[in-house]
């Protein structure tokens, strides 16, 4: 599992260490009002966890929680994964791998409109392309989430259009290699401990 860092954060593969701290972003309103719509109990985030650790397992990615070096604490979490179209995660994730490879964020309120989320996104991006030689990532949002639609479009992101993911509508948003190359270079980021230049 591939910890990155970037100027002011690091970014650590979920585990239970991050339990309290994605539980309580997971509770805030704010945070989730785009992500299903209604605050997650800690049973659903402990799943989310469990999950993901599936999914390093079986992909050499998943999900990462933010975490703020100094003080130590957890101000997001975000993913480079294999999308699907249904609601429900399979039982099999070798059955997503035909799907295209997501790249998702989420922060804690404090830390909005800092430039955290397309920092931590910049490092995920650099890592699925360098490391994972994604020849396109997607990402997904509610059509009415602007603030995630100005970050892809900061990362060089093109809106692709209305598509169905994880059993919804949601507004498609996609980045290829070719693109990612004329907005950053993939050496920008490299695993355990280089920092973003």
């Amino acid at each position: 599992m591939t910890v990155l860092t970037t100027v002011r954060l690091r970014l650590e593969p979920v585990s239970d260490r991050h339990v309290d701290g994605l539980d309580a972003m997971n509770q805030i309103p704010e945070v989730m009002r785009y992500i299903g719509g209604q605050p997650a109990t800690r049973e659903q985030t402990m799943s989310m966890i469990a999950r993901a650790r599936r999914c390093w397992e079986a992909w050499g990615t998943g999900w990462w929680a933010f975490i703020e070096p100094t003080a130590d604490r957890l101000v997001g979490a975000g993913c480079i994964q294999y999308a699907r179209r249904e609601a429900e995660p399979p039982a099999d994730l070798a059955s997503l791998q035909c799907n295209p490879l997501e790249i998702g964020w989420r922060l804690h309120p404090d830390y909005w409109h800092q430039g955290l989320a397309t920092e931590a996104a910049r490092a995920m991006a650099a890592f699925a392309f360098a490391q994972l030689a994604a020849p396109e990532l997607i990402a997904i949002r509610h059509p009415d989430n602007l603030a995630s639609a100005r970050v892809m479009g900061r990362l060089g992101m093109q809106y692709r259009g209305p598509e169905t993911w994880y059993g919804t509508i949601t507004a498609a948003h996609v980045l290829t290699r070719g693109d990612w190359q004329r907005y950053g270079p993939l050496d920008a980021i490299t695993a355990d401990g280089a920092s973003v230049n």
